[in-house]
């Protein structure tokens, strides 16, 4: 009988701490050094069905939350991917449960990290992210308070970026003409009698409203064209023309897209070499943000959104950029990455079941009445 009892306290304890193992909930944190020390956090929790689902925290680059796609687990590996930065962990789970020994990839590049479960006496604490600004009224017409533009002295002949910035808007490195393709949301084939110069001279813009609450992203454009007539004296009129342009459509087997975990009304866009290419990353974004985004700073070409498909997604797209893309300088990869990924219009259909297609089709295009040099501030 006690040989019985012995026997069943061992099967008790083994099953037990297969048990325990299993549980992964909770915080677990690690230093990624990159250059400096990062810390991160991931935070594990049962999802849906039985599964896994995280959040991340890098705290020491911010205070929001950043979405883990997704997380899985076989066995002891455990692998979670972070589409909105980009990135991924793989990680082996130790047999007593208290760390995840494993590698972060961001940009192709791999970092060791070792997660450790976090105790009431080791946790890092987690910063509490502000209350996100209100938006602005959606029936309001704001224009710029305050913006200054500031010729951009490095030399560098790319947009650097146009984003928001809490009620900001600002524009690093931007020519007048990347400016007006954002604002009237345009490829650049769709401005006609611009000056060399509007392509050449570089501005660094930054911009507050003059009404509370964050602006949508098509009341930001509609503040930045007033202030291109404010102060570049621009003058315009529109026209219909036909040219050769894509047309976006949903694929036979149906769109593959992934609805957005952001709450919001301002999109996000980004690019980082991928595995074998280069991978776009859409957070937060609307089908006609996406068009605009391939237009303006991807294809050759206007894009045309006729999915009829409504909502936010974040979406990543891995693929190899040809030289007729980004406007003829495409981001360079890794020099030991061999490019395996498919071209542009391939991965659209395979990673997001849509189609990219090219046909002549008549569309607006803005002809440059007149435009000077910015005012001074």
């Amino acid at each position: 009988m006690k040989k019985l009892m012995l026997c069943l306290a061992v099967l008790a304890a083994m099953f037990g701490g297969v048990a325990r193992a299993q549980d992964i909930s909770g915080n677990w944190q690690g230093t990624l050094k990159v250059g400096k020390d990062l810390r991160i956090i991931f935070n594990l929790y049962k999802g849906d069905k039985d599964g896994w689902s995280a959040k991340m925290y890098s705290i020491d680059q911010t205070k929001q939350a950043i979405p883990v796609n997704s997380v899985t687990r076989q066995g002891s590996d455990i692998k979670m991917t972070v589409d909105m930065i980009g990135g991924s962990f793989a990680g082996k789970l130790s047999e007593d449960g208290k760390t995840i020994t494993g590698t972060w990839t961001q940009a192709t590049q791999p970092f060791p990290l070792t997660l450790v479960r976090a105790t009431p006496e080791t946790a890092w604490d987690i910063p509490i992210a502000p209350e996100p600004e209100k938006p602005m009224a959606a029936d309001a017409d704001p224009s710029f308070d305050v913006a200054t533009i500031k010729p951009n002295p490095s030399g560098g002949s790319r947009l650097q970026g146009i984003f928001p910035k809490g009620r900001h808007l600002m524009i690093v490195n931007g020519s007048l003409q990347d400016m007006i393709v954002f604002a009237f949301s345009l490829q650049l084939k769709q401005v006609v009698g611009a000056p060399e110069w509007t392509a050449n001279d570089r501005y660094d813009v930054d911009a507050v409203p003059d009404q509370p609450g964050t602006p949508s992203l098509e009341q930001m454009r509609n503040m930045l064209r007033k202030l291109l007539v404010e102060r570049f004296k621009l003058t315009i009129h529109h026209e219909k023309r036909e040219m050769s342009a894509y047309l976006l459509t949903v694929g036979k087997t149906g769109q593959k897209l992934t609805p957005s975990q952001i709450k919001g009304t301002l999109p996000g866009f980004g690019a980082s070499p991928g595995t074998g290419g280069l991978t776009l990353h859409l957070v937060n974004g609307t089908m006609g943000d996406f068009t605009s985004f391939l237009q303006m700073l991807v294809l050759d070409k206007p894009v045309v959104d006729q999915t009829g498909i409504t909502g936010r997604f974040d979406n990543n797209i891995t693929f190899t950029p040809d030289q007729t893309q980004f406007n003829g300088q495409p981001p360079k990869l890794p020099p030991a990455d061999v490019p395996d990924a498919p071209d542009l219009f391939t991965a659209i259909q395979q990673q997001l079941g849509l189609k990219l297609a090219a046909e002549k089709i008549a569309v607006d295009v803005i002809v440059i009445d007149h435009v000077e040099k910015p005012s001074p501030n």
